[in-house]
Parts: structure tokens; C-alpha cells; sequence
């Protein structure tokens, strides 16, 4: 791993940048780029726009979804973003050493470990268990609304995005003093499965 090579761009503009390339993807217009110069060019250190925190699902890749390439993204990915010591010591990795000055949470529709936590919170299988049993508290939250069927999952999916952005300031001191002094920003969303779209569910500016 290598350190930040100088100041990046502001949150807002880099957000613009992925929106723009989640807008390109939708529209399979992808940007062409000259990946064995860029190969080249990494040997030398990154210098990541943002971090993400994504499912390890294989239908949301962020740098296809957002059509970015090497280098330009800093991913942890998880089965239902679970966070994990090293999950989070990663994205801690990012803000403190490589100063990416944008976070990303970025769930997605249909996921099926929020379904496994809705439809078997008391699994036991294996250490899929700790997976359910991360998600499972967002699935009592939202079955406490009176949903059910594909609204329920996508509620339960919601409410653990919005947990996860609280349980990242709570646990970790370096994202909460980064994102208190304004050196970092945060932004949760969902992707859609069916159009492609990258929905904003919350942001910190």
C-alpha cells in the first residue's frame, strides 16, 4: 500500500464524477481508456477519488456501476456490507493514509443476505450466521412497520445502510473525526438492480 500522493478532489466534485459515470453506465456508454498506460502508471502509487463499502454481490461491482477504472476506487466489500475489524480498518486505511475525502455506502435492491436476515434470523449455518445476525436487527426494524414480501427487504435494506453510516462513526474515531473536521464526506445509496440507477439516501453535505 502506498500513501496519498497530494490533495484530491472535494467531495462534491468527486460524487459529480460518479454520478456521471453511473449515468454513462446506465446508458452503456462507457469512457474508453488506455488501461495499459494507466497499468503503468499505478506501479507508482494510488491515489483512490472515494471508498466504497459494498456487497461482495457479483450484480454490483461499483467501478463498473459508477464506470470508473484502476485506481480510481478504494473498495471493501462484504456479503450485505457487514463490517468487519478488517472491513473497517481498511476503510480506515483510506481515510487516514490515502485521504480519500468521500466514503460511499452503496447497497442494493434484491440483496439476499437482507433476505436471509429476513426470512431466517435465526440461521445457522456456518459463519453465514454472523452475516444474518448483522442484518437482522434492520429486518425487526423494518417487520416493525407492518411490511412484508419484497417491500419488507427493501425497508430492512435501508434501515442497515442507515446503520451502518451510524455504526461507522460510533466504532471508528478516525471516520468520525475526518468527517467532524470536514476532511471527509459521506454518502449512502442503493443500486437498482433494474435500471442501474445509484439512489441517495443520505448524505453529510
Amino acid at each position: 500500500m502506498t500513501g496519498h500522493s497530494g490533495p484530491g478532489p472535494k467531495a462534491q466534485e468527486v460524487w459529480q464524477r460518479l454520478s456521471e459515470g453511473n449515468t454513462r453506465f446506465i446508458q452503456g456508454c462507457f469512457k474508453g481508456r488506455d488501461l495499459v498506460e494507466l497499468r503503468r502508471s499505478l506501479t507508482r502509487g494510488q491515489s483512490p477519488l472515494a471508498a466504497v463499502l459494498c456487497c461482495a454481490d457479483s450484480r454490483v461491482a461499483p467501478e463498473i456501476i459508477f464506470d470508473q477504472s484502476l485506481g480510481d476506487l478504494f473498495v471493501v466489500r462484504t456479503a450485505g456490507l457487514v463490517l468487519e475489524p478488517a472491513g473497517l480498518g481498511s476503510l480506515e486505511y483510506a481515510v487516514a493514509h490515502l485521504q480519500v475525502p468521500l466514503l460511499v455506502i452503496k447497497g442494493h435492491e434484491a440483496c439476499g443476505a437482507v433476505s436471509a436476515a429476513v426470512q431466517h434470523p435465526d440461521l445457522d449455518e456456518g459463519h453465514i450466521t454472523a452475516v444474518v445476525k448483522e442484518i437482522a436487527p434492520a429486518a425487526a426494524q423494518a417487520r416493525a412497520r407492518g411490511l412484508s414480501g419484497p417491500e419488507l427487504v427493501e425497508a430492512a435494506t435501508e434501515a442497515h445502510l442507515r446503520r451502518l453510516q451510524e455504526k461507522l462513526t460510533r466504532e471508528s474515531a478516525i471516520i468520525r473525526e475526518a468527517l467532524a473536521a470536514g476532511r471527509l464526506y459521506l454518502v449512502v445509496s442503493k443500486y437498482s438492480l433494474s435500471n442501474g440507477q445509484v439512489e441517495v439516501l443520505d448524505r453529510t453535505w
